[in-house]
């Protein structure tokens, strides 16, 4: 299973909606506690830290765009450090892994994911930050890749969760579950994905399954 397939695809759809929605609705937030003449003011430093985590996760994004992984880590690192409590420090902590993981930095990588791991408030962002940390174990060959991919998710990781299973038992010579494994990813993936493709390949890549032995 590659690191940025299909769910990429959904990260990428949280951070597109805070992207276009995110700082208009910060923006609401903030106009309405300063209209109220200072009550509840702690919320408007918050929001006001979110409009800041903002506008530096657009720069992060561009340097996304043009391959400047340098960038990416300084700036992820930054809205960690400064504005942890946002969701655009959770996105950052994602970036920021992905990149180590294209220049074969694990452990940076391992250290990202377990921050988004242990800070996101959402289950589908814990459930994606889990599921990439066990792609980076099966690339080390750790056996608590498989753990991690056990964890039930989100119905709509199920199979990607399934998938990634599937190539963990595989690679530790497990065949048979690993094909039941790319079976469950097949029936969860969408009849138009091009996802389902490359699971059907896995599979065929399998064979028949053996018929028990009666």
């Amino acid at each position: 299973m590659a690191y940025d397939l299909e769910e990429q695809e959904k990260i990428d759809e949280l951070k597109a909606w805070w992207q276009e929605h995110g700082r208009l609705v910060i923006l609401g937030v903030v106009v309405f506690v300063v209209a109220l003449g200072g009550f509840q003011g702690w919320r408007y430093y918050r929001d006001s830290q979110a409009l800041a985590a903002g506008t530096l996760y657009e720069q992060l994004a561009q340097a996304e765009r043009t391959g400047d992984r340098k960038k990416v880590w300084e700036i992820a690192d930054q809205i960690v450090a400064n504005y942890g409590s946002t969701p655009y420090a959770l996105f950052g902590a994602l970036s920021a892994a992905r990149a180590s993981f294209e220049v074969a930095d694990l452990a940076k990588a391992k250290s990202h994911l377990a921050w988004a791991m242990q800070h996101a408030r959402q289950d589908q962002i814990r459930d994606m930050a889990r599921l990439r940390l066990a792609v980076v174990l099966l690339d080390e060959k750790n056996q608590e890749a498989l753990k991690l991919v056990e964890t039930r998710p989100v119905e709509s990781m199920t199979g990607l969760y399934a998938d990634l299973r599937g190539d963990i038992l595989l690679a530790q010579g497990n065949a048979v579950e690993a094909r039941s494994a790319y079976q469950l990813a097949l029936d969860k993936s969408e009849a138009a994905s091009t996802y389902r493709a490359t699971i059907q390949l896995k599979l065929d890549a399998l064979g028949e399954a053996t018929p028990a032995v009666r």
